[in-house]
């Protein structure tokens, strides 16, 4: 599973023309959903977004989570996160979930984050042609993956 995580003032979706998600100061979170992810992805993301210290602090330092700010969180579903352009010019999806699939871990993660800050969390329409409106703020973004169990590596075991 894959965030790209911005810290924004503020940020909008909008499906057909009608604003479906808005916040203030917080956390814009496009969400992507990899074909082998499972529930501990989506929990770990949603746990390491909502505890993230990119926020500043008393000194201006980035120390400070998104739940010690009390700001916001919008959730945005964009499988194009999982797009590999690396052979010819037009993007394959195919490490992408398929809907039914990333629709559950995509609801998953919304929960999970929902519960981490202990309040709602906005959202846009998952798989609606959207269009999203930020603005960031520092500009900080950051790209946040947990590889799906089956394609993380084990720790070498050097004492066997």
């Amino acid at each position: 599973m894959i965030a790209l995580v911005q810290r924004v003032l503020e940020a909008s979706v909008m499906a057909d023309d009608i604003v479906t998600g808005a916040i203030g100061p917080g956390l814009l979170i496009l969400l992507g959903v990899h074909r082998d992810d499972g529930t501990g992805e989506a929990d770990w993301l949603a746990r390491k977004c909502a505890h993230m210290r990119i926020f500043p602090d008393d000194t201006g330092n980035m120390n400070t989570s998104l739940i010690r700010t009390g700001g916001e969180a919008l959730v945005v579903s964009q499988f194009t996160l999982y797009g590999d352009a690396a052979r010819g010019h037009r993007p394959s999806f195919t490490h992408a979930a398929r809907p039914r699939k990333a629709r559950q871990l995509y609801e998953r993660f919304l929960a999970a984050l929902s519960a981490e800050l202990q309040k709602p969390v906005a959202q846009g329409v998952f798989g609606a042609m959207m269009k999203v409106r930020l603005i960031n703020d520092g500009p900080v973004t950051i790209m946040l993956e947990r590889k799906p169990t089956s394609q993380r590596l084990t720790p070498a075991h050097p004492h066997r």
